[in-house]
């Protein structure tokens, strides 16, 4: 990737993040980039445009830090990964988790970005029900599904309502659920 490209990225993440979705606008991007007016449109030429290549690169950036933690091979293994994966995601990548959410709630209404999101989630994901079917869950999509939605939920609260609520009690009881 084109080091200014990343630049553009980065910097519709950041007003995403800091101003939600309307602050999003080609001129504000080359703006909290230090680009020349019109960069942002060399590389996206519609907002559309813009928010699926947002969508599609913080895919990206997470795909790493989630495939690691998501290869456990016991219960324990798991719960652990998954309280590191939480405090990363809502500390040291905060602002490309609240840019996520800020894009979830506009999937809503959207169906190219809820499709982009959806195809994002379903990479990141499918390392989870393979590690669950090798640690023996009956059902390995549904027990994913489920600890996917109580991440999902925990890192909402996290990022929305400043909530510091132990997570390792709750991922034990969801794994434990899982593989019962």
């Amino acid at each position: 990737m084109s080091p200014i490209r990343e630049r553009v990225l980065t910097a519709a993440i950041d007003l995403l993040a800091t101003g939600g979705l309307r602050a999003l606008t080609h001129a504000r991007v080359d703006d909290r980039a230090e680009l020349p007016r019109g960069s942002t449109s060399n590389y996206f030429r519609t907002r559309a445009a813009l928010i699926e290549g947002v969508t599609d690169w913080m895919v990206e950036q997470e795909r790493r830090p989630v495939r690691s933690a998501f290869a456990p091979r016991s219960a324990a293994e798991l719960v652990d990964a998954m309280c590191v994966l939480l405090e990363v995601a809502t500390e040291q990548n905060r602002d490309l988790t609240t840019a996520r959410l800020v894009l979830f709630v506009e999937a809503g209404h959207n169906a190219v970005l809820r499709e982009a999101l959806s195809r994002g989630r379903a990479t990141l994901g499918a390392g989870i029900v393979s590690a669950l079917a090798e640690m023996g869950a009956h059902d390995p999509p549904a027990a994913a599904e489920a600890i996917a939605a109580c991440f999902e939920g925990l890192i909402l609260h996290r990022i929305a309502r400043h909530d510091t609520t132990d997570p390792r009690p709750i991922f034990e009881a969801v794994v434990r659920g899982a593989l019962a």
